[in-house]
């Protein structure tokens, strides 16, 4: 298990989504260890953040493969930097989001090129800000999607080795809401209650919620006002939808926008900010179709499930391209200080994965 020394020493550098020097020297030695294996690496560089890394292999006519995954962890200096392990478990930030997902790729890639078959048609591509949202890297990653027929994305496995088939979309948005202050005693008749005004519109929106249908509109914070003795003048609402479908989304969407400018209380006005940040990721038969066709190709039974956390399997999906999540290795505790990834499962998805990249060099598809 020589590649959980590689392992240790991304674990062991604190790559904060936001220490662009850290994220760059794990960047960096991912250079070091897929450039002897064939692929050429360019660089995105970035000012703020660390630079994105697409490596591309052979190319050659027929079809083509991106793995996924992100080199930034969640944590600052100083705060979670530490890797150790015992006979069942490897445990640090990353080791299963995803350090540890790009490590699995990266050790299947090499068996390959141990065995001396020249890696032909599989690109990687490691962006550097999918803990935040992925804001700058989700538009190259749209962009670079139009190569592509099929996605591989390396975040953490299911409980009992689950990929994952389809993931909600989510947008985080903002309503402003303005009003006019005047005094609550002397004046209270003059006033238009902003805080009154985003307590309407709260419950409008919350009432957009269809659990049946995967859908949630949570307002996750409200504020507004100045104090007791003035009525408000002004209101902020801050809230994330979440949805499993493009129908659920645009009728959200269009719902959102008839609150926003319905002014509960005569006089308020409102402005909508924000956005959808990651489309959903939608289960098809073409998605089952490939499932099996890995089950036929490695001769095992693949579990699957859905999610209602994103990742940008959701970008790559929704551009169009045929993508699977969850290739990476069992582990829970991401997040917190007690993430931890499973030694069994690194050793299955490692075999896993060597077997499809043999299989699609070989024959130019996962058919």
């Amino acid at each position: 298990m020589g590649y959980l020394q590689d392992l240790e020493k991304i674990i062991l550098i604190n790559s904060y989504t936001k220490n662009k020097v850290g994220v760059d020297q794990v960047g960096s030695l991912f250079d070091e260890w897929l450039q002897p294996l064939g692929f050429t690496v360019t660089r995105f560089p970035r000012e703020q953040i660390g630079d994105h890394r697409y490596y591309r292999s052979q190319n050659k006519s027929g079809k083509k493969l991106l793995l996924l995954g992100h080199l930034d962890t969640v944590f600052p200096p100083q705060k979670f930097e530490t890797f150790y392990q015992d006979e069942q478990w490897v445990y640090g930030p990353g080791v299963c989001d995803m350090k540890g997902g790009n490590m699995v790729f990266l050790q299947a890639l090499r068996s390959l090129h141990e065995k001396g078959i020249e890696i032909g048609n599989i690109d990687v591509l490691l962006v550097s800000d999918e803990e935040t949202g992925s804001d700058d890297s989700k538009h190259l990653s749209a962009e670079l999607a139009k190569d592509y027929d099929y996605c591989l994305v390396y975040e953490a496995a299911g409980v009992k080795g689950e990929v994952v088939t389809a993931r909600k979309g989510v947008g985080t948005f903002t309503i402003d809401i303005n009003g006019v202050a005047r005094h609550a005693g002397n004046h209270y008749a003059d006033g238009v209650d902003a805080n009154l005004e985003a307590a309407y519109k709260l419950q409008a929106l919350v009432l957009l919620t269809d659990l049946a249908k995967g859908t949630t509109v949570n307002v996750g914070k409200m504020e507004g006002g100045i104090g007791a003795n003035t009525i408000s003048p002004h209101a902020h609402l801050l809230f994330e939808l979440r949805y499993t479908s493009e129908q659920e989304r645009d009728r959200v969407l269009t719902a959102i926008e008839q609150i926003v400018q319905t002014s509960y209380v005569k006089g308020t006005t409102a402005t909508l900010g924000g956005g959808i940040q990651r489309d959903v990721m939608q289960s098809s038969q073409a998605t089952m179709q490939w499932i099996e066709a890995i089950e036929e190709i490695t001769g095992t039974r693949l579990s699957y499930e859905e999610r209602g956390g994103v990742s940008d399997a959701n970008i790559l999906s929704s551009a169009g391209v045929l993508t699977l999540d969850g290739l990476g290795p069992f582990g829970d505790g991401d997040h917190t200080v007690n993430e931890r990834a499973s030694k069994t499962s690194f050793v299955e998805r490692i075999a896993l994965s060597t077997n499809l990249f043999e299989h699609f060099i070989r024959h130019g598809d996962f058919q």
